[in-house]
């Protein structure tokens, strides 16, 4: 077995970087050109977009409010609710889960 005492430049290793980089960008081109992607979007999801109620869930007053105490560093999170609330929507999560 011979080795080789002599390392690769800096050229020699950039230049084989750089053709790697290439090879896997062509790769990647050919994989995308050849995936057939669909997106559906359900019924439910079809709904929410066009319902009215939809745009009552988002009180945007009160977003603008809580963007402009976070600005001005006045906005405390109080973690006592975080969590309680949190624990509310894993239990209805769960809930829903074993009534489908």
């Amino acid at each position: 077995m011979k080795i080789n005492r002599t390392s690769p430049g800096r050229t020699e290793l950039a230049a084989g970087v750089a053709q790697k980089k290439i090879e896997r960008a062509d790769d990647s081109k050919k994989g995308a050109a050849t995936k057939n992607e669909h997106v559906h979007l359900s019924t439910l999801s079809s709904g929410a977009r066009t319902s009215d109620a939809s745009a009552s869930i988002v009180d945007a007053a009160k977003v603008a409010e809580i963007k402009q105490a976070i600005s001005e560093g006045r906005f405390k999170v109080n973690s006592d609710v975080v969590a309680d609330r949190l624990l509310e929507t894993v239990k209805e999560l769960i809930q829903n889960k074993r009534s489908t």
